[in-house]
């Protein structure tokens, strides 16, 4: 295992974790280790849900391969233009 040493934290920063601490249930050193290993967890989940999404939208993109698509600025410029878009 590695160790991190953090300088010139701010005395307030310490202060709430100390804080946020004795509400879990933990020593400082614990909940700065819960902390840092939930930072880490998220970033590889927005990594994963990253490529899901480059996925699904390639998929999405093929199945209207070679149809004309129409700006939505363009539609919402026509929408505007009407007199009552909703009739």
């Amino acid at each position: 295992m590695a160790t991190v040493t953090v300088r010139k934290l701010d005395d307030d920063v310490v202060t709430r974790l100390k804080r946020r601490a004795v509400r879990h249930n933990r020593s400082l050193e614990g909940e700065v280790r819960e902390i840092l290993e939930r930072a880490a967890g998220e970033e590889v989940d927005m990594e994963e849900k990253r490529r899901k999404f480059i996925a699904l939208s390639d998929k999405l993109r093929g199945y209207t391969r070679g149809t004309k698509q129409t700006p939505s600025e363009i539609i919402i410029r026509e929408m505007r233009d009407a007199a009552d878009p909703f009739d």
